[in-house]
């Protein structure tokens, strides 16, 4: 159980883009993670810390180490990163080889949190209950499941993760 909170790592994504109007493109802005929790009415103590503000595809290795080198310093054993979807695989190997003794949880979304019609809600609650019960490793809580990070890849033409 996740008795001293949880730390929440946001790094930008879908989950945090933003668009202005129909001739933007879009924009990863302040996080939205804080007001999806406020809204939740989350009980449990938690931190958050903003690691970086990246679109997806611009996520390098040297990112990744950054994000592994954030989880692994910090005091919370359970953690949940907001995070990319097209990256988060490459993202999860590394902290399941670089922090291999806490509970880590990604999650994003496949539509920004501020769209009323998004998956950013139910995902971060699915990550949230899994840092608190899953066992140490590294975990992905997309679209309704959880996976194991190592085992699991994006599938681009059906919108979702799979086992693989």
């Amino acid at each position: 159980m996740a008795e001293q909170g949880i730390l929440i790592l946001t790094t930008g994504g879908t989950i945090d883009k933003n668009y202005f109007d129909a001739l933007s493109e879009y924009q990863i802005v302040d996080s939205g993670i804080p007001a999806l929790l406020k809204e939740a009415r989350v009980a449990l103590p938690y931190r958050l810390v903003e690691v970086m503000r990246k679109d997806s595809l611009e996520l390098t290795d040297a990112d990744r180490t950054l994000i592994a080198a954030a989880a692994r310093e910090a005091p919370e054993m359970c953690i949940v990163i907001t995070h990319c979807t097209d990256t988060m695989t490459e993202t999860a190997k590394l902290l399941a080889a670089q922090v291999p003794d806490k509970t880590i949880v990604l999650t994003g979304a496949l539509s920004p949190a501020r769209f009323a019609e998004t998956d950013a809600n139910f995902n971060l609650g699915m990550a949230f209950a899994t840092a608190q019960v899953a066992a140490p490793g590294v975990w992905i809580a997309m679209s309704g499941q959880v996976f194991d990070g190592l085992q699991v890849r994006k599938d681009r033409e059906a919108g979702k993760f799979v086992a693989i």
